[in-house]
Formats: structure tokens, C-alpha cells, sequence
């Protein structure tokens, strides 16, 4: 079972090692500004997924120039991917959206224009300007799925029915730029065939990568409040790493794995503790995968 990591996508799109710098484009979402709600998804955290992101007091290039400069030892001379990754990168006037992108695709390191946004946040003007902005530079836009069951997506606020996931993706694809899918594992409720199943949903729904992201438990949201009065678990690392590898079995080939778990901000990270510890946690999955290949390969033998 081999997977197709972001890195070698990458290496063989670009030719090189490429870094994501991670913006803010001073957004909200409608299901904190009450549009849909006020409180936003139940494991959301006050930084709408941003708390890796700039500031979004700087200029967008302010912001490039100084994520440019957080990794400047590990690239002297690259390219980067501007990712508008705080709330909801589409949910605004587009004229605010123009100047921000253009900003950003404007800026001469910049290789690949990233969006962070919701399927229901894709009106027709936002779809044109992405299709602009993908003949200048590539655009993916990263859609907030997390789940297939309807159920769940009620228990945690997600606010819009799958058939607006299959619409938004239809349309995106329709203007050419790549569509990567974020699912969480572990959310409270789904049993593992429950979350396999929302995997392989994406598999075959035409996108060109995921994001399988781990459930964590952060200050200040409502899933913490949950947590502390007993009434959601949270994965064990063993569970996660094991879920995690046959989840990316399920998977096209030469779709793109952006990533297998997920960065929590350690300051404001409840649980799993496990997860803080990343490299582990990487090193594992990477094990994981390896011994499912071997499996698969002796079967075929």
C-alpha cells in the first residue's frame, strides 16, 4: 500500500521542496457572525484553525515575508504556498477577496494559492475569481467536510447537508483547481467503518487530496466542555495510527495525502496529550503503512 505524500507531489510538480505559509486574511464564518450560528463548529478554536497563521493586523506581504523568514534555514531560496488558512477564506465581499489574493499571487515566491473555506461559501462571483487567480498561479481550495454522516455533522454545527459538498466540488472542478477535503477521525459518535466510510466517500467523489485530521480537544470550545464532563473520548494513539493506515488504503493512488494527522497548538491542546508529540506520531504511521504493504504484498504472492 503506497501513498502519494504532499511532499512528493510537490517535488514532482515543482522540482523542489516547497513550504506552506500560513496567512490570515482577517475572516469570520457564518457559523460564528450568525448567518448559521454564533458559537461555531463544537471543536473549533477561537482562531478558526489560524493559530499557526500570521497576524492578520500585517499586509499580506508582511505576512509571506515573515513566514518566509520562520523557515529560513530550512529554505534559503524556494517557493512557498500562501495559505489563507483562518475561518473561512472565501467569506467575504469578493472585492476584499481580489485584493488579498492578488496580493498574494502577485508575490514572486509564491507558487500555489491555498483556501481554506466551507462548500457553502462558494457563490458564483468567488468561483470566477478562483478561476482567475488558477490561470495565473495554481489554486487549491481546501473544503471543511469532515463527515458524510448527517448525524454527526448536526452534532457538531457543520451547518449545510453533503449534497452541498458534492455541489461545491463539481463546481470547483469545473473552473480547474484542485480540491483537497478535510476529514477528522475520532469524532465523538462515528465508529471506525463510520469514519472509513466518510474516507472512501472522498476517495471516490473526484478530489484531488485529503487532510485526515485527528480530533483534538482544544481551550475554549464547546468539545472541551464535553470532554471535561465525561461524555466524549478521545483516540488512543495505537487506535489513531491503525485507523489512520487503513483509512489511506482506501484511498486512490495517486491521490494526494496533505497530511495524516495534525498539528495542535500545544498551549491550548486538552487532548490527546500523544498528539503533541508529532514526529512519534509520524514515525508510527509511517510504520503502520509500511507493515500494510508488506501484508498486501504477500497476499498478491
Amino acid at each position: 500500500m503506497e501513498y502519494y505524500s504532499l511532499n512528493d507531489y510537490l517535488q514532482d510538480t515543482f522540482g523542489q521542496k516547497v513550504y506552506k505559509i500560513a496567512l490570515d486574511g482577517g475572516f469570520t464564518c457564518p457559523n460564528r457572525d450568525g448567518t448559521k450560528g454564533t458559537r461555531g463548529c463544537i471543536f473549533c478554536s477561537g482562531a478558526g484553525s489560524g493559530e499557526f497563521a500570521q497576524r492578520a493586523e500585517d499586509t499580506i506581504t508582511a505576512q509571506i515575508e515573515k513566514g518566509k523568514e520562520r523557515v529560513k534555514k530550512k529554505l534559503r531560496s524556494g517557493k512557498y504556498i500562501a495559505y489563507f488558512q483562518a475561518f473561512t477564506g472565501t467569506y467575504a465581499p469578493v472585492e476584499k477577496l481580489r485584493k488579498l489574493y492578488e496580493e498574494a499571487v502577485s508575490h514572486p515566491d509564491i507558487a500555489v494559492l491555498s483556501v481554506a473555506t466551507r462548500p457553502d461559501c462558494l457563490p458564483e462571483e468567488v468561483l470566477l475569481l478562483l478561476g482567475e487567480m488558477n490561470r495565473r498561479k495554481p489554486v487549491w481550495v481546501e473544503l471543511g467536510l469532515q463527515t458524510i454522516h448527517e448525524k454527526t455533522a448536526a452534532y457538531i454545527r457543520r451547518g449545510y447537508p453533503l449534497s452541498v459538498y458534492d455541489e461545491a466540488l463539481e463546481k470547483l472542478k469545473s473552473i480547474g483547481v484542485q480540491v483537497i477535503v478535510h476529514v477528522i477521525l475520532g469524532l465523538p459518535g462515528e465508529t471506525a467503518e463510520e469514519m472509513k466510510q466518510t474516507v472512501s466517500y472522498v476517495g471516490k467523489s473526484g478530489a484531488d487530496g485529503i487532510k485526515l485530521q485527528l480530533l483534538h480537544v482544544i481551550k475554549g470550545t464547546d468539545l472541551e466542555k464535553e470532554y471535561a464532563e465525561g461524555s466524549v473520548r478521545v483516540m488512543g494513539m495505537e487506535e489513531y495510527v491503525a485507523l489512520a493506515a487503513d483509512c489511506i488504503a482506501l484511498l486512490p493512488e495517486r491521490m494526494v495525502i496533505h497530511r495524516m494527522t495534525g498539528d495542535g497548538d500545544k498551549k491550548t491542546l486538552i487532548a490527546p496529550e500523544w498528539s503533541a508529540d508529532k514526529k512519534r506520531v509520524l514515525n508510527a504511521l509511517h510504520q503502520a503503512i509500511k507493515e500494510k504493504e508488506r501484508v498486501v504484498s504477500a497476499d498478491v504472492i
